[in-house]
């Protein structure tokens, strides 16, 4: 993902949450009752799937290790049950990438999507000596996948009452390369969303992307929709999480909820850009929790099997 400092905007948001004997998540409008469905997510299984994927070393686009990787993705996805669909394509550079989709359920599409690429170079570590060497990812990359990868195995899709596409982008994270940019999979994804009959049109789409940080501070990124964040952030409340899912604003990113927004789309990113391992050779598995994976999981399976109501 990227700063991009065009982009950064100063906004106060004012945002108040109330609980009572059921559950409220006041919204500025209104009130909102949701019920709250058993847990089933894992946060110890989600740090497995993260050591899973850092198994196969860097993950850059075009690489052995990358492909390697993403034939265990489709493998997973496929033995719990998802239909997988490729949807292959070249980056600039003429490198060959695809996105992964898993779709599940039936009803209005809802994406939820997460990148599995890993930066090729670590250019924002403070040692000039390590900036020629690849990202290993652990947050950056594993930690949205293995939220997915976990809910994959665990969401009961038909409480959700929507068709469930489950997007894993390729070639997101080495803008500023010549012949690369940012987000290039999630922008090839939405211009050829007429392609993928069951995730067209999606009501909603949510970016998982640095989650997994142990020291775990989740604010709200501008650019995304504010009305499902507040919603979202409101389920967190209800759980216990208000202290990590925080209704402040962060820093507006161009990520992959950006193509969605630009296409007229409601989307938001759920993201902790406070980790101080962005872009540098220490985005290891030893910075990540597996009670900050347990949050965020939990939060998306409960909107989720709640019909993920509206804002």
């Amino acid at each position: 993902m990227n700063t991009a400092r065009t982009y950064r905007t100063e906004i106060t948001l004012l945002v108040a949450l109330a609980a009572s004997a059921g559950f409220f998540g006041y919204l500025g409008y209104g009130l909102l009752e949701l019920p709250t469905p058993a847990v089933s997510f894992s946060g110890d299984q989600a740090m497995i799937y993260a050591e899973k994927q850092m198994s196969f070393g860097p993950r850059i686009t075009g690489t052995l290790a990358h492909r390697e990787m993403g034939n265990w993705l489709i493998q997973d996805l496929s033995g719990n049950g998802w239909d997988v669909l490729i949807q292959p394509f070249r980056v600039p550079a003429g490198v060959e990438a695809r996105n992964i989709i898993a779709v599940n359920g039936s009803g209005p599409a809802l994406i939820l999507g997460a990148h599995y690429d890993t930066r090729m170079v670590a250019d924002s570590d403070p040692d000039p000596n390590n900036r020629n060497k690849p990202t290993p990812g652990a947050n950056d990359g594993a930690s949205g996948v293995a939220v997915l990868l976990e809910l994959a195995r665990t969401l009961d899709v038909s409480s959700t009452n929507h068709t469930i596409c489950l997007a894993f982008f390729d070639a997101e994270d080495n803008g500023r390369i010549p012949g690369w940019n940012w987000i290039l999979g999630s922008r090839y994804f939405v211009d050829n969303l007429d392609t993928l009959q069951r995730c067209q049109e999606p009501r909603y789409t949510i970016i998982v992307d640095m989650v997994g940080d142990a020291d775990q501070r989740i604010l709200w990124e501008p650019n995304s929709d504010r009305a499902l964040t507040e919603t979202i952030w409101a389920v967190a409340e209800q759980l216990g999480y208000g202290a990590w899912f925080v209704l402040e604003p962060g820093t507006a990113l161009i990520d992959d909820h950006t193509p969605f927004l630009e296409a007229g789309f409601t989307a938001i990113d759920i993201i902790d850009f406070t980790y101080p391992y962005w872009h540098t050779v220490e985005d290891t598995l030893d910075k990540l929790g597996v009670e900050s994976f347990q949050r965020v999981g939990a939060t998306l399976e409960v909107w989720l099997e709640s019909g993920a109501a509206a804002p």
